[in-house]
């Protein structure tokens, strides 16, 4: 098998675990379990706290002690585990921990997936702004297919999204240990003072103004992906309260029409090579807080019925809005640094968007449509809470165009 297939059945593995119930948890959650809106905001919050540190921690040991792709395999293989026991919690309180013990374990698969996918196409002479992006889009389509099988065989409200996770994350993790060996490039680092000793270097890289900065928007979109995963299908669901609604393919089949973000992704994907060497990682981070806008917007006026078109069209954006922010983005990070700290400054953009971002995004979004949103029967108030947040992402397009500064040059390499 080429390079490339290899790290194809890597990336559509990665994402088809995730697939399988991060968009329909909410209606497990809340039509088979029946549990309540306040604890449903603390289980989405288990992706950020997670990602706040353990992508970091084990970006670092990637880069001193432990090959990458033995480390990814480890992480699978006891996220299997945890996956095929979720299914038996049967209280909101055991079930927030549980996840979030299986998500210090996926969390750090996203970068270290990226990071042996990164240093098997350099060490086999490849161009990761050229070939990775072809790559990465098998992940969006495994996201696809998860989403589909689930939908597909009625499991969007069933435990059994969870056993599916599990053998894919079984198998995963059984096939990430036949992947080329992607050994700790940080371990002969001469310089021996205890930042390195420790594997901290990547942190230097808050030292750059333009770095940090970008760090900062890469959190504040993070945030902005965290409102579509936690609210979307929910949101959907939602219309099957309404009569007119309730017999509409938008209401049956929810994770079906949700998918055509994960569709849009794949086109996304293939022209992020065009737009970050015609445009530079400003504008296509422009581009994508601009499509946020449209994301939220569309769906604050959208409905299953007339309103359709919206509602997909929202969905279309949501590729360009994702793409051009998260795999731009590491892209990007990954021209700024030495191989040595590349493990870790992959955790680091993790930290910062599905970390930190992610929880100030479940946490701030959950207070706000508790307080402003929610009606004294517990029905939200979609077209206000949608509309608060295409403002929010306005708001992060003009302080990025303000403040963020960075001269474009298509022959970039790295300078850290």
């Amino acid at each position: 098998m080429t390079i490339k297939f290899r790290l194809t059945i890597l990336s559509f593995f990665e994402f088809f675990i995730w697939g399988a119930w991060l968009i329909t948890i909410g209606a497990y959650w809340f039509q088979n379990k029946q549990w309540g809106g306040a604890e449903f905001g603390a289980i989405f919050s288990t992706m950020g706290i997670s990602a706040i540190f353990m992508p970091t921690i084990i970006g670092i040991i990637a880069d001193r002690w432990i090959n990458a792709e033995r480390l990814l395999g480890i992480c699978h293989l006891v996220g299997a585990v945890i996956l095929f026991y979720i299914p038996d919690v049967n209280d909101p309180d055991t079930f927030f921990w549980v996840l979030l013990l299986y998500m210090l374990f996926y969390m750090p698969t996203i970068s270290l997936a990226n990071t042996v996918s990164y240093t098997s196409l350099v060490k086999n002479g490849k161009n990761i702004l050229i070939d990775f992006p072809p790559i990465r889009v098998w992940g969006t389509i495994g996201f696809i297919a998860a989403m589909w099988v689930v939908s597909l065989l009625h499991l969007e409200t069933s435990p059994k999204q969870f056993y599916v996770a599990s053998i894919a994350s079984l198998l995963f993790g059984l096939y990430a240990f036949t992947l080329p060996k992607c050994p700790p490039e940080g371990k002969n680092v001469e310089n021996k003072s205890w930042v390195n000793t420790l594997g901290l270097s990547a942190f230097k890289l808050f030292k750059s103004s333009k770095i940090a900065l970008f760090f900062i928007f890469a959190m504040l979109l993070g945030a902005a992906l965290q409102l579509t995963n936690a609210y979307g299908d929910t949101f959907l669901h939602d219309f099957a309260k309404v009569d007119s609604y309730k017999d509409t393919i938008t209401v049956r089949y929810p994770a079906i029409i949700m998918s055509i973000s994960q569709i849009s992704e794949t086109l996304f994907i293939l022209a992020i090579p065009f737009f970050l060497k015609r445009f530079g990682i400003k504008q296509v981070m422009l581009f994508s807080m601009i499509a946020w806008v449209l994301r939220f917007a569309l769906f604050a006026y959208g409905d299953p019925a007339g309103g359709l078109w919206m509602i997909i069209l929202s969905c279309i954006v949501y590729g360009m809005a994702f793409d051009f922010f998260n795999i731009s983005g590491s892209l990007f990070i990954d021209t700024q640094v030495k191989p040595e700290i590349r493990a870790s400054a992959q955790g680091i953009f993790m930290m910062m968007t599905n970390g930190f971002g992610a929880w100030l995004g479940s946490k701030i979004s959950g207070v706000a449509i508790a307080t402003y949103f929610t009606n004294e029967d517990k029905s939200l108030q979609w077209q206000n809470i949608w509309i608060s947040f295409a403002a929010y992402a306005l708001v992060v397009a003009v302080l990025f165009t303000t403040f963020f500064r960075h001269k474009h040059n298509p022959k970039e390499v790295a300078v850290a």
